[in-house]
């Protein structure tokens, strides 16, 4: 069973293909390729994100507070409405990220989402996550925002199963046709020789990870798929009333 409750802290690289092949190379010795990276082939995560009319969460996120919160509809890969997706609230404290989610069929995400109509209880539901998500629903008056997929390599540590790696491309976004099973298409978030690094682990990093980054002059950065993707659609739309 996928893990549905977990804590860690996330940091965040931009790096260029070449810098992603070096340190694919580079971090074989430690870590292993996730069991969905078949053959060395990437894999594909959709996203929905949620979001009050008037952007409420977007807006607090960016603005880089202490606390900030979100909800998500994911699925891995293209679903049909009766295939298995995670709906996940993500809170972030003074940086410990925080996720909780169940697994719903996608049919039954969408009617508890846009109709708040709750599901019956499954094997694979988890109840106490499903009264966190319905109040997080009564909370706010949410809506389907923007659709967010990319293609991802992941990787976990041989030694610690807490560190994760991922590293994501071929980012797309769009704000119509708001249907995971609508498939993966939109346009691309930033630009195709660039990868997004994602460093993930409840505790440090290993000091074999922290030297090869330093040793070779990659440094985080703050990038939000979403908060990116929403700053574009500003940008966008005060260009329109402009023109």
């Amino acid at each position: 069973m996928p893990i549905e409750v977990f804590s860690r802290f996330e940091k965040k690289y931009v790096v260029t293909r070449e810098q992603m092949e070096f340190l694919r190379e580079q971090i074989s010795e430690y870590m292993y390729a996730d069991k969905h990276n078949k053959d060395g082939k990437m894999y594909n995560i959709a996203n929905i994100y949620y979001d009050t009319k008037e952007d409420l969460l977007i807006g607090r996120s960016i603005e880089k507070p202490k606390y900030k919160e979100k909800l998500r509809l994911r699925s891995y890969g293209v679903p049909e409405l009766d295939d298995k997706v995670f709906l996940e609230i993500k809170k972030k404290y003074k940086g410990l990220v925080n996720k909780r989610r169940t697994t719903l069929k996608l049919r039954d995400a969408y009617k508890f989402v846009d109709e708040g109509i709750r599901p019956g209880e499954t094997e694979y539901t988890n109840k106490q996550v499903m009264n966190e998500l319905e109040y997080f629903l009564k909370l706010y008056d949410l809506e389907p925002k923007v659709y967010i997929t990319y293609d991802r390599y992941a990787y976990f540590s041989k030694t610690d199963n807490d560190f994760r790696l991922t590293f994501d491309t071929n980012i797309k976004t769009r704000r119509t046709d708001l249907r995971l099973e609508a498939g993966g298409y939109g346009d691309l978030l930033m630009g195709e020789d660039f990868w997004l690094m994602e460093v993930k682990s409840l505790y440090s990093f290993p000091l074999w990870f922290v030297k090869l980054l330093s040793d070779n002059q990659i440094y985080s950065k703050s990038f939000s798929k979403y908060g990116n993707e929403y700053r574009a659609y500003i940008k966008n739309q005060e260009e329109l009333l402009n023109v």
